[in-house]
């Protein structure tokens, strides 16, 4: 079962649900969100809440995307009240790409971003009902920050760098007890600096805080043990970058319980009624292959399972274009 949000095409919000080729809306609600909580309400899997309400207007999920009418997956009414954030260094093989990017010198043969993969290997896959080692975590940013599949990922005007990180990410919404419910999985874009992260480690935290995609739907269920999609970059009619990524726990050093405890064990992400995106990471960068992203580049990301792939085209911003550079706080 895949869930998506559109508008339709007289101009009303819909949450479609697809089985196969077949998609239509779920009658009764015109959020996600507001789906999740009434599931949770009822004390019911959205699976069994869906089934037992009766299908909506069919809908060509596709035409709505080619129109640009398919909204991301899940939003909140306010977008201080949807957090993005993710975890690094979670996929076997990722340590490699970041560990070129932060080498030093013979002298310190091992960095720190290679030594946080050897935890992860060592202590992210405890048994269950164990708690395992932590892993990297950063914040991306607020409802405010994510583009609608189709829709440009704008790098800012002070950004050296817009590459695509192609990953899965868990959908959420928090309960009124506190407690987190997962949606389902979807196709992110955890759209970052890669160059300013290269400059020094400790700029991790100013590369990503960047836009991000994910969708276009909702891959409701357990997440597949062997992920097995493709990132690409189009410019113009060329395909310029063309290469694999794998996920799901087959393929990652920390399982995705021992993720998700690690990021809603703080009280800060139990807020109810919240909406969270969490991107769990990846070892595929067009970036370590040594491309550097272009205005109207498209990335495009798909994997089998996840329905439709997510496009988003680059927009690297102009300074002479947009926001002055100085942001200077004024005393009062």
């Amino acid at each position: 079962m895949l869930l998506s949000q559109i508008t339709t095409t007289d101009g009303r919000r819909a949450v479609i649900v697809r089985s196969g080729t077949e998609a239509h809306e779920v009658e009764g609600v015109d959020s996600t969100r507001e789906l999740a909580l009434a599931c949770i309400a009822a004390g019911q899997g959205l699976a069994q809440f869906i089934q037992s309400r009766r299908p909506g207007p069919a809908v060509d999920l596709a035409a709505a995307l080619a129109e640009g009418r398919v909204l991301p997956p899940i939003d909140h009414p306010d977008p201080a009240h949807m957090l993005v954030t993710g975890t690094g260094l979670t996929h076997l093989g990722s340590a490699a790409t970041r560990d070129a990017m932060h080498a030093q010198n013979a002298a310190a043969p091992e960095t720190d971003s290679m030594r946080m993969f050897r935890m992860g290997v060592e202590g992210g896959r405890p048994a269950q009902g164990e708690v395992g080692v932590q892993p990297e975590w950063f914040y991306k940013g607020n409802g405010d920050m994510i583009a609608a599949p189709g829709k440009p990922l704008v790098a800012p005007d002070f950004a050296q760098d817009g590459g695509e990180e192609p990953e899965i990410a868990g959908l959420y919404v928090i309960g009124p007890d506190g407690t987190p419910f997962r949606l389902g999985f979807a196709l992110g874009n955890e759209f970052s600096d890669h160059v300013m992260e290269k400059v020094n480690y400790l700029y991790l935290a100013h590369s990503k805080l960047r836009q991000a995609s994910f969708g276009p739907e909702v891959l409701v269920g357990p997440l597949p043990r062997d992920i097995r999609g493709t990132s690409r970059i189009r410019r113009g009619s060329e395909v310029i970058f063309d290469q694999p990524f794998l996920s799901g726990e087959d393929n990652m050093s920390h399982t995705i319980a021992n993720l998700e405890h690690h990021h809603f064990k703080y009280d800060l992400f139990r807020r109810p009624g919240d909406v969270h995106v969490h991107m769990f990471g990846t070892a595929t960068l067009s970036f370590a292959a040594g491309l550097r992203c272009e205005t109207g580049d498209v990335f495009e990301i798909e994997a089998p399972g996840f329905g439709l792939p997510l496009r988003n085209p680059l927009r690297m911003a102009d300074a002479a274009g947009g926001r002055s550079r100085t942001a200077l706080a004024r005393a009062l």
